[in-house]
């Protein structure tokens, strides 16, 4: 059940996301700033640990999660060492994921050989 619970979660928020792209103007840069800076809001309000409990890997793993992820970063790194946190919790919160995207593209493009399009 847990399964199916993240399938439907995790694609309705990819249905939200193509229906944004398909009806609106935004670009696809703005939509996924639009889904982090959501993940925050809904982490400083509160509403995200509940929602991700229940939604699992469907609500952690889009860009929501990152958000969320972030602002715990701030939120922890704020409280234990004050203004300066502000600067530094993001950047220590992240950089897991931030760096396992880079290593991992880079092997991708040295096994498959990207091109550019004509």
């Amino acid at each position: 059940m847990h399964y199916l619970i993240a399938f439907l979660i995790g694609g309705l928020i990819c249905v939200i996301v193509q229906i944004l792209m398909d009806n609106t103007k935004l670009l696809p840069g703005r939509i996924m700033v639009l889904l982090v800076c959501s993940g925050v809001v809904l982490g400083a309000v509160g509403l995200y640990e509940p929602f991700a409990k229940w939604a699992g890997a469907g609500a952690t793993v889009p860009l929501l999660g990152f958000g969320n992820t972030l602002w715990k970063g701030v939120k922890e790194a704020v409280d234990a060492e004050g203004f300066i946190g502000l600067f530094k919790g993001g950047f220590t919160s992240c950089a897991v994921g931030v760096s396992a995207a880079l290593i991992f593209g880079y092997l991708g493009s040295l096994i498959f050989k990207p091109k550019m399009k004509d």
